[in-house]
């Protein structure tokens, strides 16, 4: 018998937990010769998120609990429960109910097909226009300046085999963008058509410095076009500079002109300095990512699991790749 793990996320999601619960039992129902696991990854929520999830596993033995010791973010969450996931295959879906539960069935189908990467693409999207605005740059730079095959409306929401989770799991970035991530590994792919649905429960704590983060890690993890900018900027004020420099010398030097002005060089020292710093910025956040990955600090840790045999708790509790190879 083939085997379903869905991957949720979860922070400050206490409304919307039973609702979804009852949502993925319908679709086991409908998926009748498949098992199934939920694993639901509490990013260290604040509310009564791991209370109903800890009622629910003791009611359902399919539904798991990973809570983790701090709160990672979204992407390392999921790859905390794409690590205690055991199924032949994996969805990943977020808790807000967002995104139509009931799509699962058409991605396991897609999957059976054989392809190994099924993702439900957002025809449309009922969220605020600036959330709308946001999302459309970011996926448009990403199409243009790092991975060329970004479905137009993005994704976060899809289903992935087994081989792609593996692979996942090997490459242990901790500043990066998943399902990206999924894209580029390069296995074929299908894509689902559907409508995000508008947020009914609760307030979404994806905040601006969130998005800025997750938009700068991407960049990073999957384009040098920052780099090449930054030295393509180098190289322009350096020939504004010099042109100049020929200007003036040949003003003097031909009309025996003097071209004086405290207020114009200091408008000049300031572009230049300025155009320095950026660059600075820019290499300083590709630096901090190489730090970030060579000192190996633990990609997440785990506070208690429930639901999970003993054994696979303690191979992957501090998500590290030795631990976690002889789980996968």
């Amino acid at each position: 018998m083939q085997k379903l793990s869905i991957v949720v996320p979860v922070y400050y999601n206490a409304p919307t937990l039973p609702v979804l619960y009852e949502e993925f039992v319908r679709v086991m129902k409908i998926l009748d010769d498949v098992e199934g696991e939920f694993i639901f990854v509490d990013d260290a929520s604040g509310d009564s998120s791991a209370r109903i999830l800890s009622d629910l596993a003791s009611a359902d033995n399919r539904v798991k609990l990973v809570q983790l010791s701090k709160n990672h973010g979204s992407g390392i969450a999921v790859f905390a429960g794409l690590s205690y996931a055991t199924g032949d295959c994996a969805v990943i879906i977020s808790a807000d109910l967002q995104d139509p539960p009931s799509l699962i069935v058409e991605l396991f189908r897609g999957w059976k097909e054989g392809f190994p990467a099924v993702l439900a693409v957002r025809s449309s999207r009922k969220d605020p226009w600036p959330t709308k605005v946001m999302a459309s740059l970011f996926y448009r730079l990403m199409r243009r300046f790092g991975v060329k095959n970004i479905p137009e409306g993005g994704c976060d929401f899809g289903l992935i085999d087994r081989k792609i989770i593996t692979a996942i799991l090997q490459m242990e970035e901790k500043n990066s963008h998943l399902i990206i991530q999924v894209l580029w590994t390069g296995f074929d792919r299908k894509l689902i058509p559907y409508e995000r649905r508008a947020r009914v429960h609760g307030k979404s704590k994806w905040s601006i410095a969130k998005k800025l983060k997750l938009f700068i890690d991407s960049f990073t993890a999957f384009s040098y076009f920052p780099l090449r900018l930054v030295s393509s900027l180098g190289f322009t004020i350096a020939a504004l500079g010099l042109i100049y420099a020929l200007f003036i010398i040949g003003l003097r030097l031909v009309h025996g002109v003097v071209i004086e002005g405290w207020s114009s060089l200091m408008v000049v020292v300031l572009i230049a300095s300025g155009a320095q710093l950026i660059g600075l910025g820019i290499i300083g956040e590709y630096l901090w990512r190489v730090l970030d990955e060579v000192r190996k600090r633990p990609i997440f840790l785990v506070k208690r699991t429930i639901g999970f045999d003993a054994d696979c708790g303690a191979a992957v509790s501090i998500g590290s790749a030795a631990t976690r190879a002889s789980h996968v």
